[in-house]
């Protein structure tokens, strides 16, 4: 079985007295920069607060749109930190599983506001195909048991959707870039920026053991490969991961688990880096054995 790295709780990158200050559910990470912990995944916010007599109408991003059910939340979490009917520039997507676009189609129609996604990820995202079956064969806890029963889409917000910028530029984010981090789908992305050295990781790598159902409820930090039951090419798992890592980034926040920052955390992705197969990697597995990858179309199954 896969061991991931523990990560010292010191290093995590929100300040939970300030948070319970501004008493809006969100954890701030930077002054234009932070998440929320919906359920079993986080949506991230990109942008400076407004309100009051400084809307942010059209300033800020939102990066993924979490699980069905959630689009009040985020809605409501947004208005708190940008203002009454403040609507992003655009819904930046790292991938589209289940637990990130649950919410998209209804706050894409509400903000009206454009979808970017890799290119390798629009199937999933128009209508086309829908993604291989998750692998609960992979263990680690009751959410890779459960992982049968998680919506494989599509889902369709094809009139929207638009393809991330080929220069590596992130509509609405200036000074970021986009990242080709695949693996944990043929699409996935991550999010840097080089002036800080902030990462927005999305499920290239996480810091909670997502398999456990326990783990998730607790949120104690841990450097985590992509989750187990859902990755499909194990191989450009560890690509990705040898690439975030050569980054050296200070503050990272990814789709699951507490964002985390400084030496320790990047201690611990080069070590998961370093040592992939043994950290990350399970020991048996549908996609271990035969990836799914876009190549060959397999990545693709019929909606």
């Amino acid at each position: 079985m896969a061991r991931q790295i523990p990560l010292d709780s010191a290093g995590r990158a929100d300040d939970p007295e300030r948070d319970r200050a501004r008493d809006d559910g969100m954890h701030e990470i930077a002054p234009d920069l932070a998440y929320r912990r919906l359920a079993i995944v986080n949506v991230v916010f990109v942008g400076a607060p407004g309100g009051g007599d400084r809307p942010s109408d059209r300033q800020w991003v939102l990066i993924d749109a979490g699980i069905m059910g959630m689009a009040g939340l985020i809605a409501r979490a947004a208005e708190e930190r940008f203002g009454p009917d403040s609507r992003p520039a655009a819904i930046v997507m790292t991938h589209g599983h289940f637990d990130h676009v649950g919410a998209l189609e209804e706050l894409a129609e509400r903000w009206d506001a454009p979808v970017y996604a890799h290119a390798l990820e629009h199937p999933y995202l128009d209508g086309s195909a829908s993604y291989p079956p998750p692998d609960p064969s992979v263990g680690g806890g009751l959410m890779s048991l459960m992982a049968p029963l998680y919506p494989r889409g599509p889902m369709n917000v094809g009139g929207r959707l638009r393809r991330l910028p080929e220069d590596g530029s992130v509509p609405g984010m200036p000074g970021w870039r986009w990242l080709a981090t695949p693996g944990h789908s043929p699409g996935h992305v991550s999010f840097w920026r080089a002036a800080d050295r902030s990462l927005i990781a999305g499920d290239a790598f996480i810091t909670t053991r997502q398999e456990s159902a326990y783990a998730v409820a607790v949120q104690d930090p841990e450097m985590h490969g992509p989750p187990m039951y859902y990755t499909m090419d194990w191989q450009k798992a560890r690509d990705s991961v040898v690439l975030l890592a050569g980054l050296e980034p200070e503050l990272v926040v990814t789709g699951h688990g507490p964002a985390m920052r400084g030496s320790g955390m990047r201690a611990a992705l080069h070590e998961l880096a370093r040592d992939f197969d043994r950290i990350a990697v399970p020991d048996h597995g549908t996609y271990v054995d035969a990836p799914a990858r876009a190549e060959d179309g397999s990545a693709y199954r019929p909606p």
